[in-house]
């Protein structure tokens, strides 16, 4: 049985010279080991500068659009799918105008018998980071400071995911990576290109502890194997 809430959580775990190095940034603000990145949470992404250079930043997860009257939104509006971003009067702004990358070593799915739910790590085979197509946004409630905040781009899943979830993130590479935060329109046999799933060979997985459940529980019991029976 699959579960709906895809990349629900995500790790980002190896050191800050890797982060920058991975962001394209020069420096990057002081950070720590995650091993259960939960919504709302602040995550490490980058984005184009107004210099044409890419400058870190950290943004809640869970968009809130500059029109909201209520910061509440966000929690729906964790993950954009890739096959409607461009129209949704949620992303549509934010797509156009306000991409970025969002840093991650891995992410978790689950598979749910009753009311069991088993996490499972996905990640790549070296554990080396990599980034989502991400999308932020800035908001200023009535009285208060301006938040910032983003959310992940999800396409179809690949073999490697499928049998968890139907979607996964969209996980991005290389030259993709400056053609998504590259200022101005994407072009729809652009967009349709970043868009497709990880090659299967990209990601492993195995199961882990219960433990990642509870986003209280934030270690590196989070990631470790589950041992087998037999």
């Amino acid at each position: 049985m699959h579960n709906c809430k895809m990349c629900g959580r995500f790790t980002i775990t190896v050191s800050a010279s890797e982060l920058a190095e991975l962001l394209g940034v020069e420096k990057i603000p002081e950070v720590r080991p995650r091993y259960n990145i939960a919504p709302s949470q602040p995550v490490l992404a980058a984005r184009a500068s107004n210099t044409g250079t890419r400058e870190a930043a950290i943004f809640n997860w869970g968009l809130i659009p500059s029109w909201a009257t209520d910061p509440k939104i966000a929690s729906a509006l964790r993950l954009a799918r890739a096959e409607t971003v461009a129209q949704k009067p949620s992303f549509r702004s934010a797509y156009k105008h306000r991409r970025c990358i969002i840093a991650a070593d891995g992410f978790f799915e689950w598979t749910t018998v009753g009311k069991a739910k088993t996490p499972h790590w996905f990640h790549r085979q070296d554990r080396r980071p990599f980034v989502f197509a991400g999308l932020w946004e800035h908001w200023t409630p009535e009285n208060g400071d301006a938040i910032e905040t983003c959310c992940i781009v999800t396409t179809e899943a690949n073999a490697v995911v499928k049998p968890y979830n139907e979607r996964m993130p969209v996980i991005l590479e290389g030259s993709a990576i400056d053609r998504w935060l590259k200022p101005g329109d994407i072009a729809p046999e652009v967009s349709a290109t970043l868009f497709k799933p990880a090659p299967e060979s990209f990601l492993i997985e195995y199961e882990v502890s219960s433990a990642v459940n509870s986003s209280r529980v934030t270690g590196p019991e989070c990631i470790e194997p589950v041992e087998k029976n037999g």
